[in-house]
């Protein structure tokens, strides 16, 4: 299974991004994707994830209202998209898979202890300038 995130860059304070994470290896669609982002230095964030056989999502009460998260099946791939963006979210954004939807909404919320995601991604940089 790969993962592939891409979409990052700079821009600046108020614009958007679309981040994509391109999805291979899987013999179905009934798994998962999450968004996180990581910023060094400090804890990780949830964001939001999808599942892929229904399209069933999720967002953490932080990240309601900007991020919107979509997929397309036939492509095997899941959009981030950001809008209104700010200096403070500049990060390093990573997309999870995990077969358990439940897992990755855990992972989200921060339920402890934490079962670690099946599948990462590279990341992609966004960096937002003011």
């Amino acid at each position: 299974v790969q993962l592939v995130e891409s979409g990052g860059g700079v821009v600046q304070a108020g614009g958007s991004l679309r981040l994509s994470c391109a999805v291979s290896g899987f013999t179905s669609h009934a798994y998962a994707i999450g968004w996180f982002r990581q910023v060094p230095g400090k804890e990780q964030e949830g964001i939001s994830c999808i599942h892929f056989s229904d399209g069933t999502t999720y967002y953490a009460d932080s990240m309601k209202g900007r991020f919107t998260i979509s997929s397309d099946n036939a492509k095997n791939t899941v959009y981030l998209q950001i809008n209104s963006l700010n200096p403070e979210d500049t990060a390093v954004y990573y997309c999870a898979a995990d077969f358990s939807f439940r897992k990755i909404v855990h992972n989200i919320v921060g339920v402890q202890p934490q079962q670690a995601l099946q599948y990462w991604g590279q990341g992609t940089q966004v960096t937002v300038s003011s």
